[in-house]
C-alpha cells in the first residue's frame, strides 16, 4: 500500500473533523485562520476596526495568490465572488464575440456569458473542449477542474492551443488552486473563490489578470481601484491603478485577516506535495473501493445518497444525482477507511 505523508506542521495546524470530505464544498479553517476571524468579530464588536489598516492583509492576500497560481502579485485583484469576476469578463468582450465553454461546467462560469445577449456562446462537452478552440473562437471559459464530479482540464494543452489560435482565455481555479500545479501567465484570467481549497473564509474571491489582458475593463470600478484609495474617495477626476487593482472592488474588512492567514500557509506548501498527498488519499479510496486511479482530489460515485455516508459519519456533498466526496491535506488514511467502510456497509444492508 502507498504511504502518505504530510508535513506534520500541516497535521497539528487544523482541528481534526473526522469523516469531513467536503472541501469541495467548504474548505476547513486552520486553528490560526479561525482565530484570525474570531478576532476581526472581536474587533467590529468592540469598535477596534481600522479599514485602512486592513489594506496590509489585503496586499498579502495578493501576495499569496499569487504564490499560489505562480503569477506576480501586482496582477492579482480582489473580488466578493468568482461569477462578478466572470461578468466583468464578459462585458469586456466586444458584441457578437464567440465564447466557447464546457457543458455542465459550473453556472458562475457560464451564466455571466449566456446571460449577456450580445455574446455567441458555444457549448461543447468537458472532453472535447480542447479540439474545440481554433481561430474565430475569442474567448474559452472552463474551470480547471469540474466541480461536479472532478475531472480535470490539461491546462498545458489548453494554453497551447489557445496560444496558437489566438483565444482569450478565462479559467475558474475554485477546485484547482491550492492543490493543482499552474502558471497563471499562461493564461488571461484564472479566477477563484476562496472558500473552498484556498479553506478562507467565504466572501473572497481572486483573480490573477493577465497584463497582456488590456481588453478587460473595470465595469465594476471603485474606490478601492486606485493606488491611494484613502486619498481617492471622491470625484472626479478618476485615478485608477495601472495594475490589477484598478479592478478591485471593496474587501470585506472582517474576512481578509483571515484571508491572508489561510493563503499564507498554504503559500508556504509545495503545490505538488499537496498535490500528490490529496490525490494520493482518493486513489486509496477509489482503489478500496474497486475504481480506477485518476489525477483527482474529487471522487463522484453514483447511485449513493450522501445522506446514507452522513448516517456513517462521513460528510460529503450530493451534485447532479452521486456523492462527491473530496479529499484534502487535513485528511489522513482513517477518513478514507471509514468512507470506504461506509460503502461496503451500504451495499450489504
Amino acid at each position: 500500500m502507498l504511504v502518505l505523508v504530510m508535513n506534520v506542521g500541516v497535521a497539528t495546524a487544523f482541528d481534526r473533523v473526522p469523516g469531513y470530505l467536503d472541501t469541495a464544498n467548504v474548505g476547513l479553517p486552520s486553528r490560526a485562520t479561525a482565530s484570525a476571524l474570531r478576532a476581526a468579530v472581536d474587533d467590529w464588536a468592540f469598535g477596534r476596526v481600522d479599514p485602512a489598516a486592513l489594506d496590509g492583509p489585503v496586499d498579502r492576500m495578493r501576495a499569496a495568490y499569487a504564490r499560489i497560481v505562480a503569477g506576480e502579485a501586482a496582477d492579482v485583484t480582489l473580488a466578493g465572488s468568482v461569477s462578478q469576476v466572470v461578468g466583468m469578463v464578459a462585458a469586456s468582450l466586444p458584441v457578437g464575440a464567440r465564447v466557447l465553454a464546457a457543458e455542465g461546467d459550473f453556472a458562475s462560469v457560464l451564466f455571466p456569458f449566456m446571460a449577456d445577449g450580445r455574446l455567441d456562446v458555444t457549448l461543447v462537452p468537458f472532453e472535447h473542449l480542447l479540439e474545440a478552440v481554433r481561430p474565430g473562437i475569442d474567448l474559452v471559459a472552463v474551470s480547471a477542474v469540474q466541480s461536479s464530479d472532478g475531472r480535470v482540464m490539461d491546462l498545458d494543452a489548453l494554453a497551447s492551443g489557445a496560444r496558437i489560435a489566438g483565444v482569450r482565455t478565462l479559467i475558474d481555479a475554485s477546485h484547482a488552486a491550492g492543490w493543482l500545479p499552474m502558471r497563471a501567465s499562461d493564461f488571461d484570467v484564472v479566477v477563484c473563490a476562496a472558500y473552498k481549497w484556498l479553506m478562507a473564509p467565504r466572501g473572497i474571491a481572486l483573480a490573477a489578470v493577465n497584463p497582456r489582458a488590456t481588453w478587460l475593463r473595470p465595469v465594476n470600478a471603485s474606490w478601492y481601484g486606485t493606488d491611494e484609495p484613502w486619498n481617492n474617495l471622491y470625484g472626479p477626476p478618476m485615478h485608477l491603478s495601472a495594475t490589477a487593482r484598478r479592478f478591485d472592488t471593496s474587501p470585506p474588512w472582517q474576512l481578509v485577516e483571515a484571508g491572508a492567514v489561510a493563503l499564507e500557509f498554504l503559500a508556504g506548501l509545495s503545490r505538488r506535495d499537496v498535490r500528490d498527498y490529496s490525490v494520493g488519499l482518493a486513489n486509496q479510496f477509489r482503489d478500496a473501493v474497486g475504481m480506477a486511479a485518476s489525477d483527482s482530489t474529487i471522487v463522484s460515485l453514483a447511485g449513493v445518497d450522501p445522506r446514507q455516508l452522513a448516517d456513517a459519519g462521513v460528510r460529503c456533498s450530493g451534485r447532479g444525482g452521486r456523492s462527491r466526496l473530496s479529499f484534502y491535506l487535513y485528511n489522513d488514511l482513517s477518513d478514507v477507511k471509514a468512507a470506504a467502510r461506509a460503502l461496503r456497509v451500504r451495499a450489504a444492508a
